[in-house]
């Protein structure tokens, strides 16, 4: 079993895996999967992201014993009811393609104003037999174009609110200050400080 301060991160995501160890800092060591040996294809079939973060952290306790977090994400349109959703991954495709999902969104928002939307972390933590949930989200608009080079997934076209810029045109640093993952992540660190 894992040490206190411990903890399995069930994503293959390695953007993510490096985005949640900048943010967690030295309070907790996070391991991947690779770590512990599990090369798994986790199913996503939740409806929701909650349930996708759960059946992802429930997997590895319920097949490798350790201590877990799992995370899902999605990014909300209000034009688009809410899509892509828990499908942001694969929006266009069922290959994870960031390049395929943005172009497919930008297509279905094309000649609409409204483009209000917010990204949204829903993170399930498994600490022996106790689940606990913690969320984070930011709202934003989606932009006319991709602008920016840094980030991952959605990015280039999501502009905060009271920003000039997308998270793709941010530091590393600004984005996790404010994002829905730096959200969720705080949340759960501070639950682990006070446990």
């Amino acid at each position: 079993m894992t040490g206190q301060n411990t903890l399995v991160f069930a994503t293959n995501n390695a953007h993510k895996l490096s985005e949640i160890r900048r943010i967690a800092g030295d309070s907790i060591r996070i391991l991947s999967l690779a770590d512990i040996g599990c090369s798994d294809d986790i199913p996503e079939t939740g409806a929701t992201l909650e349930e996708n973060s759960m059946i992802k952290a429930r997997w590895v306790k319920d097949r490798y014993g350790y201590d877990c977090f799992a995370d899902d994400t999605g990014l909300e349109v209000d034009a688009l009811g809410g899509e892509p959703g828990v499908r942001s991954a694969r929006y266009a495709t069922d290959g994870h393609d960031s390049a395929a999902n943005t172009a497919l969104l930008l297509k279905n928002l094309s000649g609409v104003s409204h483009r209000k939307a917010r990204f949204r972390t829903v993170i399930t933590l498994i600490e022996g037999d106790t689940a606990n949930i913690f969320t984070g989200e930011v709202e934003g608009e989606i932009t006319s174009k991709p602008a920016g080079c840094g980030g991952f997934g959605y990015d280039p076209v999501f502009r905060p609110e009271g920003w000039n810029k997308t998270f793709a045109e941010a530091t590393a640093e600004e984005k996790n200050a404010i994002s829905h993952r730096g959200r969720a992540v705080a949340a759960l660190i501070e639950y682990i400080n006070r446990h």
